[in-house]
């Protein structure tokens, strides 16, 4: 049910849109259609929904390069798994009840990291990922001896975000672990999964498709995942963050519902995974 839905993908873009999605290193996976400029009473319209809360605007907190959606970070499981959903209603409003369902992720999947007191910027993700995400004898330093069998994956929303949290989080990386950047405009599909398929990954930094299409391929394995973190807090200089795009989002949770994944949510040994809303 979730795939039939997932898979209606808009038409291909145009070179001219191309090219633009290209210098951000987003990900052309939507239509071209052009952008209609919204008429006054439009947007008053939209200021009067926007004060109730509908877009989270009050939460962003902007800067230059993008900003911090402060509301993403307050919410528990039960919560995130409330938000992930409605965001798939909003995207698809044809769904039914019943399809919804399909693509509900359980409260004991996610990671209450509500506790978290400081900013959610980008500097504070190493200490936020050893705060949340290690165990006694555990390091994020540390990869499989198997190659391309990451323990953590990140989930963002272009390719420059993709670098920045690859710089941010390289204190991680050692001869022996690498923390790759598997998506930029200038890594295609089949580069990322020769590098894969030869590298022992510890941390694998990526976009929603990108990143299902290197599982899809086997190149990328999922036996060693521990924690899949999703960048869930930035918002881009459109105030659009992960959860607010179509062709991001569908992918996202297309990952997030997969049958061994959600298994492993709910599992009592070493294979358990969670998700850790960033």
């Amino acid at each position: 049910m979730m795939a039939s839905v997932i898979s209606k993908d808009a038409p291909a873009g145009s070179n001219k849109r191309k090219r633009v999605e290209e210098e951000d290193g987003t990900e052309n996976t939507s239509s071209a259609a052009p952008v209609q400029q919204p008429s006054k009473k439009k947007k008053k319209k939209r200021s009067k929904g926007a004060k109730g809360g509908d877009e989270y605007d009050a939460n962003k907190v902007m800067g230059k390069d993008g900003g911090i959606d402060e509301s993403i970070g307050k919410m528990d499981g039960k919560l995130l798994g409330d938000y992930f959903v409605q965001r798939v209603k909003r995207h698809n409003k044809n769904l039914t009840a019943v399809e919804l369902d399909d693509f509900y992720i359980p409260e004991h999947a996610f990671l209450d990291t509500s506790s978290w007191e400081s900013s959610r910027e980008l500097d504070n993700m190493p200490s936020f990922l050893k705060a949340f995400s290690l165990e006694k004898g555990e390091s994020l330093s540390k990869a499989s001896e198997v190659k391309g069998s990451p323990h953590t994956l990140v989930f963002t929303l272009a390719g420059l975000r993709a670098a920045e949290i690859t710089r941010a989080l390289r204190q991680f990386q050692n001869q022996d672990c690498a923390v790759a950047k598997l998506f930029a405009k200038h890594i295609k599909l089949k580069e990322a999964q020769e590098t894969v398929e030869k590298t022992r990954i510890g941390i694998g930094i990526g976009t929603p498709v990108r990143l299902n299409d290197l599982v899809k391929s086997g190149s990328l394995k999922l036996d060693s995942l521990k924690r899949i973190v999703v960048d869930g807090s930035y918002v881009d200089q459109k105030k659009r963050g992960i959860f607010d795009m179509k062709e991001l989002h569908f992918p996202l949770m297309e990952f997030l519902n997969r049958a061994e994944l959600r298994e492993r949510y709910q599992s009592k040994k070493s294979d358990k995974v969670q998700i850790i809303v960033y």
